[in-house]
Protein backbone atom coordinates (compact mmCIF):
# COMPACT_ATOMS: atom_id res chain seq x y z
CA UNK A 1 0.00 0.00 0.00
CA UNK A 2 1.13 3.26 -1.06
CA UNK A 3 1.38 5.34 1.75
CA UNK A 4 2.68 9.14 2.62
CA UNK A 5 5.27 7.49 5.50
CA UNK A 6 6.64 4.67 3.17
CA UNK A 7 7.20 7.32 0.26
CA UNK A 8 9.19 9.50 2.86
CA UNK A 9 11.44 6.70 3.68
CA UNK A 10 12.56 6.15 0.14
CA UNK A 11 16.07 8.60 0.10
CA UNK A 12 17.53 10.02 -2.89
CA UNK A 13 21.06 10.81 -3.44
CA UNK A 14 21.67 14.54 -5.61
CA UNK A 15 25.51 14.11 -7.77
CA UNK A 16 26.63 17.21 -9.11
CA UNK A 17 29.44 17.53 -11.60
CA UNK A 18 31.13 21.14 -10.73
CA UNK A 19 32.73 23.04 -14.09
CA UNK A 20 29.93 23.51 -16.66
CA UNK A 21 27.63 21.98 -14.66
CA UNK A 22 27.10 24.24 -11.27
CA UNK A 23 29.47 26.57 -12.85
CA UNK A 24 29.40 28.27 -16.37
CA UNK A 25 33.16 28.39 -16.23
CA UNK A 26 36.08 26.38 -14.78
CA UNK A 27 37.61 26.88 -11.36
CA UNK A 28 41.26 27.00 -13.31
CA UNK A 29 39.59 29.94 -15.51
CA UNK A 30 38.29 31.39 -11.95
CA UNK A 31 41.34 31.41 -9.92
CA UNK A 32 43.70 32.33 -13.13
CA UNK A 33 40.64 35.75 -13.25
CA UNK A 34 41.51 36.19 -9.66
CA UNK A 35 45.08 35.96 -9.59
CA UNK A 36 45.49 38.54 -12.64
CA UNK A 37 46.51 35.63 -14.83
CA UNK A 38 42.75 34.89 -16.90
CA UNK A 39 45.32 34.19 -20.30
CA UNK A 40 47.54 31.79 -18.47
CA UNK A 41 44.57 30.01 -17.28
CA UNK A 42 42.64 29.99 -20.64
CA UNK A 43 45.87 28.76 -22.57
CA UNK A 44 46.34 25.72 -20.30
CA UNK A 45 42.73 24.89 -20.02
CA UNK A 46 43.21 24.73 -24.21
CA UNK A 47 46.20 22.77 -23.96
CA UNK A 48 44.87 20.49 -22.12
CA UNK A 49 41.24 20.16 -23.86
CA UNK A 50 43.78 19.48 -27.02
CA UNK A 51 45.67 16.65 -25.07
CA UNK A 52 48.95 18.85 -25.78
CA UNK A 53 50.03 18.93 -22.15
CA UNK A 54 49.66 16.17 -19.55
CA UNK A 55 47.65 16.36 -16.30
CA UNK A 56 50.58 16.78 -14.45
CA UNK A 57 52.16 19.95 -16.55
CA UNK A 58 48.31 20.99 -16.47
CA UNK A 59 48.34 21.43 -12.23
CA UNK A 60 51.88 22.43 -11.85
CA UNK A 61 50.93 25.14 -14.01
CA UNK A 62 47.77 25.69 -12.29
CA UNK A 63 49.65 26.01 -9.02
CA UNK A 64 52.46 28.02 -10.60
CA UNK A 65 49.81 30.64 -11.57
CA UNK A 66 48.36 30.20 -7.63
CA UNK A 67 51.68 30.13 -5.69
CA UNK A 68 51.03 33.72 -3.99
CA UNK A 69 47.41 32.89 -3.62
CA UNK A 70 46.29 33.49 -0.03
CA UNK A 71 42.93 31.58 1.29
CA UNK A 72 41.51 34.91 0.53
CA UNK A 73 42.03 35.31 -2.56
CA UNK A 74 40.27 31.23 -3.15
CA UNK A 75 37.23 32.93 -0.93
CA UNK A 76 36.91 35.81 -3.71
CA UNK A 77 37.29 33.42 -6.81
CA UNK A 78 34.43 31.05 -5.25
CA UNK A 79 32.75 34.06 -4.43
CA UNK A 80 33.13 35.93 -7.89
CA UNK A 81 32.78 32.98 -9.60
CA UNK A 82 29.62 32.76 -12.25
CA UNK A 83 27.67 30.19 -10.84
CA UNK A 84 24.24 28.97 -11.87
CA UNK A 85 21.44 30.61 -10.31
CA UNK A 86 19.95 29.23 -7.77
CA UNK A 87 23.03 26.69 -6.36
CA UNK A 88 22.44 27.42 -2.44
CA UNK A 89 18.31 27.07 -3.15
CA UNK A 90 19.48 23.91 -4.53
CA UNK A 91 20.95 22.49 -2.38
CA UNK A 92 18.91 23.89 0.50
CA UNK A 93 16.18 22.16 -1.52
CA UNK A 94 17.27 18.39 -1.40
CA UNK A 95 18.16 18.74 2.20
CA UNK A 96 14.75 19.75 2.68
CA UNK A 97 13.65 16.58 1.26
CA UNK A 98 15.67 14.51 3.61
CA UNK A 99 18.10 13.91 0.81
CA UNK A 100 22.13 14.37 0.10
CA UNK A 101 23.93 16.17 -2.16
CA UNK A 102 27.66 15.56 -3.24
CA UNK A 103 30.01 17.15 -5.52
CA UNK A 104 32.98 15.03 -7.83
CA UNK A 105 34.95 17.40 -9.75
CA UNK A 106 38.15 17.25 -11.59
CA UNK A 107 38.87 20.37 -10.20
CA UNK A 108 41.35 20.88 -7.24
CA UNK A 109 39.83 19.75 -4.05
CA UNK A 110 40.85 22.80 -2.45
CA UNK A 111 37.94 24.80 -4.32
CA UNK A 112 35.23 22.14 -4.70
CA UNK A 113 35.49 21.94 -1.12
CA UNK A 114 34.09 25.57 -0.55
CA UNK A 115 30.65 24.41 -1.87
CA UNK A 116 30.07 22.70 1.36
CA UNK A 117 29.62 26.23 2.94
CA UNK A 118 26.52 26.06 0.57
CA UNK A 119 25.23 22.76 2.28
CA UNK A 120 26.91 20.09 0.22
CA UNK A 121 27.01 16.88 2.26
CA UNK A 122 30.01 15.45 0.25
CA UNK A 123 32.38 16.99 -2.04
CA UNK A 124 35.29 15.25 -4.03
CA UNK A 125 37.82 16.90 -6.24
CA UNK A 126 41.15 16.42 -7.81
CA UNK A 127 44.09 15.79 -4.88
CA UNK A 128 45.76 19.24 -5.75
CA UNK A 129 46.99 21.62 -2.98
CA UNK A 130 48.67 24.43 -2.97
CA UNK A 131 52.37 23.44 -0.98
CA UNK A 132 51.65 19.65 -1.32
CA UNK A 133 54.21 17.38 -3.32
CA UNK A 134 52.07 16.64 -6.60
CA UNK A 135 51.25 13.25 -7.32
CA UNK A 136 51.12 11.79 -10.53
CA UNK A 137 47.60 10.29 -9.70
CA UNK A 138 46.09 13.44 -8.47
CA UNK A 139 43.53 13.78 -11.35
CA UNK A 140 40.19 12.88 -10.27
CA UNK A 141 39.26 10.17 -13.39
CA UNK A 142 35.80 9.66 -14.53
CA UNK A 143 35.90 6.27 -13.55
CA UNK A 144 36.59 7.14 -10.19
CA UNK A 145 33.29 9.19 -9.95
CA UNK A 146 31.10 5.85 -10.64
CA UNK A 147 33.08 4.34 -7.39
CA UNK A 148 33.09 7.52 -5.12
CA UNK A 149 28.78 7.39 -5.90
CA UNK A 150 28.48 3.70 -5.94
CA UNK A 151 30.58 3.54 -2.43
CA UNK A 152 28.05 7.16 -0.79
CA UNK A 153 24.92 4.78 -1.96
CA UNK A 154 26.27 2.14 -0.05
CA UNK A 155 27.17 3.77 2.85
CA UNK A 156 23.16 5.55 2.66
CA UNK A 157 21.88 1.89 2.49
CA UNK A 158 20.47 3.11 -1.20
CA UNK A 159 20.51 2.00 -4.87
CA UNK A 160 21.33 3.11 -8.01
CA UNK A 161 17.59 4.00 -8.63
CA UNK A 162 17.60 6.02 -5.36
CA UNK A 163 20.21 8.54 -7.26
CA UNK A 164 20.14 11.10 -9.92
CA UNK A 165 23.78 12.45 -11.37
CA UNK A 166 23.58 15.93 -12.72
CA UNK A 167 26.70 16.40 -15.51
CA UNK A 168 27.76 18.08 -18.29
CA UNK A 169 30.60 16.74 -20.37
CA UNK A 170 32.96 13.81 -21.23
CA UNK A 171 33.75 13.05 -17.67
CA UNK A 172 30.62 12.38 -16.66
CA UNK A 173 29.88 9.73 -19.41
CA UNK A 174 30.69 6.88 -17.09
CA UNK A 175 27.98 8.07 -14.87
CA UNK A 176 25.48 8.65 -17.27
CA UNK A 177 25.56 5.31 -18.23
CA UNK A 178 25.70 3.58 -14.82
CA UNK A 179 22.68 5.57 -13.04
CA UNK A 180 19.96 5.50 -14.82
CA UNK A 181 18.56 8.94 -13.49
CA UNK A 182 20.64 11.62 -15.25
CA UNK A 183 20.08 15.09 -16.16
CA UNK A 184 22.22 16.48 -18.81
CA UNK A 185 23.15 20.29 -18.06
CA UNK A 186 23.88 22.52 -21.20
CA UNK A 187 25.37 19.18 -22.71
CA UNK A 188 28.48 18.79 -24.71
CA UNK A 189 27.82 16.38 -27.97
CA UNK A 190 28.80 13.57 -26.51
CA UNK A 191 26.72 13.68 -23.32
CA UNK A 192 23.56 14.51 -24.57
CA UNK A 193 22.37 11.36 -26.10
CA UNK A 194 22.96 9.47 -22.91
CA UNK A 195 20.37 12.03 -20.74
CA UNK A 196 17.34 10.93 -18.96
CA UNK A 197 16.87 14.39 -19.27
CA UNK A 198 18.27 17.51 -20.66
CA UNK A 199 17.87 20.98 -19.31
CA UNK A 200 19.82 24.52 -21.28
CA UNK A 201 19.93 27.16 -19.13
CA UNK A 202 21.70 29.01 -16.25
CA UNK A 203 18.96 28.26 -13.54
CA UNK A 204 20.48 25.01 -11.64
CA UNK A 205 17.30 24.74 -9.74
CA UNK A 206 14.89 24.18 -13.04
CA UNK A 207 17.48 21.56 -14.07
CA UNK A 208 16.72 20.42 -10.59
CA UNK A 209 13.29 19.88 -10.97
CA UNK A 210 14.14 17.45 -13.78
CA UNK A 211 15.90 15.38 -11.62
CA UNK A 212 12.90 15.31 -9.15
CA UNK A 213 10.78 14.06 -11.84
CA UNK A 214 13.18 11.16 -12.62
CA UNK A 215 13.16 10.37 -8.59
CA UNK A 216 9.22 11.02 -8.38
CA UNK A 217 8.46 8.66 -11.22
CA UNK A 218 10.81 6.25 -9.80
CA UNK A 219 9.15 6.16 -6.56
CA UNK A 220 5.64 5.76 -8.27
CA UNK A 221 7.50 2.70 -10.60
CA UNK A 222 8.51 1.49 -7.09
CA UNK A 223 4.85 0.90 -5.34
CA UNK A 224 3.26 0.37 -8.30
CA UNK A 225 5.34 -3.12 -8.59
CA UNK A 226 4.78 -3.53 -5.20
CA UNK A 227 1.53 -3.09 -5.70
CA UNK A 228 0.95 -5.85 -8.39
CA UNK A 229 3.20 -7.53 -6.37
CA UNK A 230 1.29 -8.40 -2.90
Amino acid sequence: MNTSAEASQVGCLHVFDMDGTLLRSTATIELARQMGQLEAGQEIERAWGEGTISDTDFWSKLLDICKDASPADFDDAFQSSPWMDGVAETFENIRSHGEDVIVISQSPTFFVRRLELWGVNETYGSAVELGSPLEKSATLMPEAKVAITQSALAARNLTADECVVYGDSSSDVELFTTFPHSVAVNPSPVLAPLAAKTYLGIDIREAHALGRQLKAASTRNHFAQGSSSS
